[in-house]
């Protein structure tokens, strides 16, 4: 039986940096949305304790052998006691270190993935997902929700639907270490997440001057037509741009400068 599980980007509509945790982490405000593009997992059964991960597409060169699906196998399997193996293929279409979830995307597939072909039962990858970063439980949801805490405690959307929103993303083809752009933050509350069209990414300034082509991406979407709403996703680089229409997307995609990457999609 081969099954197969996308993996969709991560956008952070806002993201507010609000201080610390007791636990050492950043406590965040942010509404997680996802497109309905991006990677593909796939999995098959294999011998006992069996784990093997091919990967394929763009960015196959850029995942090491020690990567979140692994961990993610390992986890699970320790996590409902199981020796079952199993036979991943990848096909990594997102950029790595970008700032749209690739990784814990990915990871949150592998669980969904184990949790059918295994015949476990589904609060396992619940337990699990939350030790393997703090993005995994939203890409596990994989539905527009706000997060607070690290962004691990969830709630459900509340507000006007988005959900089919042409939305083009873009991103300079520069890795950006997430613990770098935190590192860079000035540690200053700007206040509480309301509505996300009115909030901001706190995590834009300390990136940008660790990747300029941020400010150059940034000011290039907002000057495309038919672009109503701008912002970096994440700790970047990747930024995106929300559309009026399908057709004003995909000719800003069309315009988009060869040495960047992008990815012309919707919101789910």
């Amino acid at each position: 039986m081969r099954l197969t599980e996308p993996a969709p980007a991560k956008l952070n509509l806002a993201l507010h940096v609000r201080g610390k945790l007791p636990d050492g982490r950043h406590a965040l405000e942010t509404v997680f949305a996802f497109c309905t593009d991006g990677d593909i997992l796939t999995a098959e059964a294999a011998k006992h304790s069996l784990y093997v991960c091919e990967t394929g597409g763009e960015f196959a060169e850029d995942i090491g052998s020690d990567n979140v699906v692994r961990a993610a196998y390992f986890a699970m399997q320790e996590h409902a006691q199981t020796d079952l193996g199993v036979a991943f293929t990848l096909d990594k279409r997102l950029p790595v270190a970008s700032g749209i979830g690739g990784g814990s995307a990915d990871a949150a597939a592998a669980l969904r993935l184990l949790t059918r072909l295994w015949g476990i039962d589904p609060i396992f990858a619940t337990e699990v997902a939350p030790g393997l970063g703090s993005d995994v439980p939203a890409c596990l949801l994989s539905m527009t929700a706000r997060g607070t805490e690290a962004g691990d405690r969830l709630e459900l959307f509340q507000g006007p639907p988005i959900s089919g929103a042409p939305v083009l993303l873009v991103n300079p083809r520069v890795p950006l270490s997430t613990a770098k752009v935190f590192s860079a933050w000035d540690g200053v509350d700007r206040g509480p997440l309301g509505d996300w069209r009115q909030g901001r990414n706190d995590l834009e300034a300390p990136a940008r001057t660790l990747v300029p082509e941020i400010g150059q991406i940034l000011d290039w979407l907002g000057r495309q037509d038919g672009a109503n709403f701008v912002r970096m996703s994440g700790s970047g680089a990747t930024c995106f741009a929300l559309f009026d229409t399908e057709a004003q997307r995909d000719a800003a995609a069309s315009a988009c400068p060869s040495e960047w990457w992008h990815l012309a999609t919707f919101l789910r």
